[in-house]
């Protein structure tokens, strides 16, 4: 256990780095291949290319809020939310829970986003506190 403890520390970049990993995953390619993408997902382009900066841009803060501002953290946590929130109510809600290909979903349910939900909220609420407390404990 004292080995673990001794990483606890840094602990907070793990699901700080998946979602900002996610995000720039999903986010590049609607700002690089924005009529291409606007096309395939039947949006308007303004709306995909807004999409993708905010995806974007919420992971450079979550990153940024990793070494310094509160609010950077904060603020990332809450775009990611609400950007999940939209896809779970444009596309994943239709095809209910299981994002496992199983039935007739072809694994586009909505589990995994709401777990990108719960991990964003943790930052928003929380902030840059859950770093702060590890470290205090140490």
């Amino acid at each position: 256990m004292d080995q673990l403890n001794k990483l606890s520390g840094i602990a907070h970049w793990l699901p700080r780095l998946s979602l900002a990993a996610i995000f720039i995953f999903h986010g590049f390619p609607k700002v690089a291949m924005t009529g291409d993408v606007a096309a395939m997902m039947g949006m308007p382009f303004i709306m995909v290319l807004m999409l993708g900066l905010a995806e974007i841009g919420g992971a450079l803060l979550m990153l940024w809020g990793g070494f310094g501002p509160d609010w950077a953290t904060r603020l990332g946590g809450l775009i990611f939310t609400v950007i999940m929130i939209g896809a779970i109510a444009m596309v994943h809600a239709q095809y209910g829970w299981s994002s496992i290909n199983m039935g007739n979903n072809g694994g586009r349910g909505m589990e995994f986003q709401v777990l990108i939900i719960a991990v964003s909220l943790l930052y928003a609420f929380k902030g840059n506190a859950i770093q702060q407390k590890v470290e205090s404990a140490n």
